[in-house]
């Protein structure tokens, strides 16, 4: 094999390819042989088929089948004999080819840019210190201990309000007509959360155990069956039983039901878990502030082609009206989170970073830890998509390169509250994000964070 760079023109190469006629003959003659145990052809014995014969029925297909393995074969040495950083799927054009003819052709290459680190050393980010206020857990608590309601009988007669918890049986009809799942046995809803349908609450109020109420609703936009979606509906409604909700003692047996060991361990296990999502949702402010200055300080030429790539995976679920509405914004973005990629893999490959199968498993643990009662669910999807394994260990790859970076730069330490801390991710979040460094490396800060379920684990 022959390669020589034919051209070199900014980051496109063009290679010359010449594999002589023998190397091709040779991997003929090693094909037909192939065949010559599977070909099966009457008025010859199993294998027996001569590769003479073989050749002149089928030699046509066995050549293309054998010029498409070398053009695969050669192709991957030519870039490893130029040393070539391919970035994405070099174009072959064919030149000469056929049997008895040595095969020519030219490989087109957009290569990975030459990246060249500047130095680190005088860039400067924030690091927030948040500290989560008393009253701030208290009211925590507080809406914790309200969505956690336990409800006692009422008296036989007494009327149910909004607040109350009514239980009962329905049978509904459309247009007089029964229809599947038409019927509910021991339904529970708490009155005043329209959770059931709208406008169906506010009819219950009043009723008492024992009693029949029709109630009219409109059935969902987006229900399962079409032809019910928006019907007016019937409801009977048998009331079995009215109660009403018990004060809530936020005491040790509470924090039991809850998860922890008692009221105090409670409110440290609120306040790791507010104080953990404000900080997500910081410490991503402080990367996209180190991000800009990377980005900044650095120029590189970019391969349109892996710009055009990215442009095609961001707006794969946009309407053609929509990408070319953004078309300039995208490919600018595109631009940016190729820059930024390239730039940090250098980083971590200088740096001789690495993330090991164990580390990506830890953290498939870690995240079936977090979610208790759905751990079957999280290790399926894992092991259901080995391209999500492969996402994770891109992030956790990211991590350690953005934490090695923060070790290197000048951290100013800002000690913050919750209420300054809201502040600082709503200023952000009122910039584009879809425009800003952070974004560019598929991660930004959110809003308020949400306490999800107090647990331990």
């Amino acid at each position: 094999m022959k390669v020589e760079v034919k051209s070199k023109k900014g980051l496109r190469t063009v290679l010359s390819v010449i594999v002589d006629k023998k190397s091709i003959q040779t991997k003929m003659n090693e094909r037909l042989n192939e065949l010559q145990k599977e070909v099966a052809l009457k008025g010859f014995r199993p294998g027996k088929v001569p590769p003479a014969v073989i050749k002149s029925q089928f030699g046509k297909s066995i050549y293309g089948e054998v010029v498409d393995k070398v053009l695969r074969e050669t192709s991957t040495k030519a870039i490893d004999e130029k040393k070539l950083k391919v970035a994405g799927q070099p174009k072959i054009d064919l030149k000469q080819f056929g049997e008895g003819k040595d095969l020519n052709y030219e490989l087109q290459i957009d290569c990975l840019p030459k990246v060249e680190l500047k130095s680190f050393e005088k860039f400067k980010a924030t690091d927030y210190k948040i500290k989560i206020e008393n009253k701030v857990i208290e009211e925590k608590l507080k809406e914790i201990a309200s969505q956690n309601k336990q409800f006692e009988d009422k008296k036989e007669n007494e009327k149910a309000v909004i607040g109350d918890q009514v239980v009962f049986d329905y049978s509904a009809t459309v247009d007089g007509n029964k229809f599947d799942g038409s019927e509910g046995k021991g339904v529970q809803i708490e009155l005043g959360k329209n959770l059931f349908l709208k406008g169906f609450d506010e009819q219950l109020v009043g009723v008492k155990k024992g009693e029949e109420k029709t109630v009219e609703a409109t059935l969902p936009t987006n229900h399962p069956k079409k032809e019910l979606a928006n019907k007016k509906t019937k409801f009977l409604c048998k009331i079995s039983n009215v109660k009403k909700s018990k004060e809530i003692k936020i005491d040790d047996n509470f924090a039991k039901m809850m998860g922890a060991k008692d009221v105090k361990d409670l409110n440290l296990l609120i306040e790791k878990q507010i104080s953990t999502q404000y900080s997500q949702a910081l410490n991503s402010i402080t990367k996209k502030e180190i991000l800009d200055q990377i980005e900044k300080n650095h120029q590189i030429d970019l391969p349109q082609n892996l710009i055009d790539q990215e442009v095609s995976i961001m707006t794969q679920n946009l309407k053609p009206e929509e990408k070319e509405k953004h078309k300039t914004n995208n490919e600018k973005l595109a631009r940016s989170r190729i820059k930024l990629g390239l730039l940090l893999n250098e980083y971590g490959e200088k740096n001789n970073l690495k993330v090991t199968d164990d580390e990506v498993r830890a953290e498939i643990q870690k995240q079936i830890k977090g979610m208790p009662g759905q751990e079957k669910m999280v290790l399926d999807y894992y092991q259901k998509n080995p391209s999500a394994s492969q996402s994770l260990k891109g992030s956790l790859y990211e991590e350690k390169i953005i934490g090695l970076i923060k070790s290197k730069i000048k951290l100013i330490s800002k000690e913050i509250n919750s209420k300054e801390a809201e502040k600082i991710i709503s200023e952000f979040n009122k910039f584009d994000v879809k425009d800003s460094a952070a974004n560019k490396s598929k991660s930004s800060p959110k809003d308020k964070p949400k306490l999800k379920k107090i647990s331990k684990k």
